[in-house]
């Protein structure tokens, strides 16, 4: 697998029709894998998952793949840098059970409405943090406690993620980036949550863990 970084340019004309309409983005992303066959989810076969980070003055791309990516097939002037890619096997091998993480991930937390069968968002903390715990019951890991026996996690609001797929399908996705740390309870499952990610609009700039070492107070 393979982990890379691209810092964006938010002036170049790309990159400002992608961030209006994330299909489109997802579709520059795509562009720097190999082409399959039509009946193929290109997608999942290359095993792509991505995040945009913003910071002070511009964004970085975060894109995660079983494939190597080739980004010189991105349109000119879309990256301010070349792209920075690794082989991400060192962060999977690191997985352990009982080991301690810092991670950053952006999700997509929803609710099947039993009456229309609907997606519904959670926009409450509380409501983001559980489904997070119980997503991390399925996948292997657990939130450990912080200060005053809190989850020790953290959500963000970001953008709402909008596009248009097709001229009947609209795309909202109501993210929030969760930053804590988590406990590694079943390795297995955990790797497979690392490769294929968490929860839904995984296309869409959701789903991707990152991890780091873990943090020490003080």
């Amino acid at each position: 697998m393979f982990l890379s970084k691209l810092t964006v340019n938010i002036h170049s004309r790309t990159f400002r029709r992608d961030y209006a309409n994330v299909h489109d983005m997802h579709r520059t992303l795509m562009s720097a894998y190999p082409e399959l066959p039509p009946t193929t989810v290109a997608r999942q076969t290359h095993g792509i998952l991505w995040r945009l980070d913003s910071h002070r003055g511009g964004f970085t791309q975060y894109v995660q793949s079983h494939t190597e990516p080739d980004w010189t097939k991105l349109p000119d002037g879309h990256l301010t840098t070349p792209a920075e890619t690794r082989p991400l096997q060192p962060v999977l091998d690191a997985v352990a059970a009982g080991r301690k993480f810092a991670f950053r991930l952006v999700a997509n937390p929803t609710k099947c409405d039993g009456k229309t069968r609907r997606r519904i968002p959670f926009r409450q903390p509380a409501d983001q943090i559980d489904w997070l715990i119980r997503q991390g019951e399925r996948h292997g890991f657990a939130i450990p406690a912080a200060a005053r026996g809190l989850p020790d996690i953290a959500t963000t609001p970001i953008t709402k993620i909008t596009g248009q797929k097709n001229q009947t399908t609209k795309i909202t996705v109501e993210p929030v980036r969760f930053d804590g740390h988590l406990l590694v309870t079943d390795p297995a499952a955990f790797t497979a949550a690392l490769t294929n990610g968490i929860g839904r609009a995984k296309a869409y700039g959701c789903g991707l863990i990152s991890l780091a070492p873990a943090r020490t107070a003080g």
